[in-house]
C-alpha cells in the first residue's frame, strides 16, 4: 500500500507533503507516514515544511473510523493530538504550507506548526466540532489558546466560525497569505531563512515559549481520552 505521506530533502530542508488522493484525513495510516516522516526530519536535522495536497491540508480525522468505533477510533484521536504535540516541540523550524482547507484536527495541525502560510481563494480555516454535535476537546482549545487572538478563540471554538485566508492573518490563523503558484516557493524561502538560527537555542527556546502550553495540553489530554475511552469502548 502506497503511503499517504512523502518525504523528499531538498537544499537542507525537510519536505513533508500528505496526500491520500482525497481530503488527507488524519487516519491511523497518514499519522504513522507523518511520524516516520518527522523521525526522518529529526535524523537529518532539518527545518520542515508541511503540505498537503492541492485544495487541501487536511479536512480532520477518518470519519470511517470514528463511525465504527473501538479502539482504532480512541488510538486515531489520540494519535492525532500526540502528532500536535510532536509539531509544537519539534526540534527544528516547521513551516505549514497550507495547500487549502484545514478542517478540524487539519486546523489543529495548522496551529501546531512555527510559521503558517496559506494561499489566496475560497478556503476555510475550521474547528468546526460545535457544528457536528462535538464538544471541543480540552486538548485543541488549548492549542488555539496559543495561537489565535482572544475573540477569534471564542468565535471558533464556540460558534465553529470558519476563517478565510481574508482574516486569517489578523485573527492569528496564519501569519502570511500568497498566491497559490507562490505557495511553496514562499515556504522553501522561509524554510531556507531559518537555516541561519542556531538549532540548539531555537530548541531550547521553544521548550521555555510552549512549556505551559504542553502541559496544559497533557492534563487536556488525559481528560480527552477518559472521554474518548467511554464513548468510543463502552
Amino acid at each position: 500500500m502506497t503511503s499517504p505521506v512523502t518525504y523528499a530533502l531538498t537544499d537542507g530542508i525537510a519536505v513533508i507533503t500528505m496526500d491520500d488522493g482525497k481530503a488527507n484525513a488524519v487516519s491511523l495510516t497518514l499519522q504513522a507516514g507523518l511520524n516516520e516522516a518527522l523521525d526522518q526530519a529529526e535524523r537529518d536535522g532539518a527545518p520542515v515544511i508541511l503540505t498537503g495536497r492541492a485544495g487541501i491540508l487536511s479536512a480532520g480525522f477518518d470519519l470511517k473510523t470514528l463511525a465504527a468505533s473501538g479502539q482504532p477510533a480512541v488510538d486515531m484521536l489520540n494519535g492525532g493530538l500526540e502528532l500536535a504535540i510532536r509539531l509544537l516541540t519539534f526540534p527544528t523550524p516547521v513551516i505549514a504550507a497550507c495547500s487549502g482547507h484545514a478542517i478540524a484536527m487539519g486546523v489543529f495541525l495548522l496551529e501546531s506548526c512555527d510559521y503558517r502560510i496559506g494561499i489566496k481563494g475560497n478556503y476555510r480555516y475550521s474547528a468546526n466540532e460545535v457544528a457536528i454535535g462535538m464538544t471541543m476537546p480540552f486538548s485543541t482549545i488549548e492549542i488555539l489558546r496559543h495561537r489565535v487572538t482572544p475573540a477569534a478563540l471564542s468565535r471558533s471554538v464556540l460558534l465553529a466560525e470558519a476563517f478565510t485566508p481574508e482574516n486569517a492573518v489578523e485573527t492569528g490563523f496564519l501569519d502570511l497569505v500568497v498566491d497559490e503558484s507562490a505557495l511553496m516557493e514562499t515556504a522553501m524561502n522561509t524554510a531556507k531563512s531559518f537555516l541561519a538560527l542556531n538549532m540548539d537555542a531555537h530548541n531550547h527556546s521553544k521548550k521555555r515559549l510552549r512549556a505551559e502550553l504542553i502541559t496544559a495540553m497533557r492534563d487536556g489530554l488525559a481528560k480527552d481520552y477518559a472521554g474518548w475511552t467511554k464513548q468510543f469502548l463502552s
